[in-house]
């Protein structure tokens, strides 16, 4: 994010990634925010790591789904969300290096789905694409 003063929708998704727990446990940030935009940045440890120091491909899974989704949020009114209706992930290189990151953008957001792509980097080899349909949650 810029240095300069958050603007409105960066704190509403501040506010809302607070109660995002797994992401925290995992040790992810949202280190972008635009409309419909969201980059995930996670320094990649030994905890993240499966044999030969490869990135688990669960991990990955899991970036791509937090920044498609993330970038969904960012079209919804606050007092909506978004869940996970469908995530399709192509591994195309382990990873293995020192950062990951995931950027994930709406390709069309919808009243009731978003369709989402999502790209996860290790330093800057590409090493998966994701497509995600994210389904907007009313609030009851």
């Amino acid at each position: 994010m810029s240095d300069s003063t958050p603007t409105d929708l960066e704190i509403r998704i501040r506010r809302k990634l607070e109660r995002q727990h797994f992401m925290h446990l995992i040790g992810a940030d949202l280190t972008s925010i635009a409309p419909g935009r969201i980059t995930v940045g996670l320094p990649l440890g030994q905890q993240h790591q499966q044999q030969r120091g490869f990135a688990h491909g669960g991990l990955v899974a899991t970036l791509a789904d937090l920044a498609a989704g993330f970038a969904a949020v960012t079209l919804v009114p606050d007092n909506y969300g978004v869940v996970t209706a469908e995530l399709k992930v192509s591994y195309l290189h382990p990873g293995v290096g020192q950062q990951l990151r995931a950027i994930g953008w709406v390709l069309k957001a919808g009243r009731r789905l978003h369709f989402c792509e999502a790209e996860v980097w290790c330093d800057e080899l590409l090493i998966a694409k994701a497509s995600a349909t994210m389904a907007v949650v009313e609030p009851s």
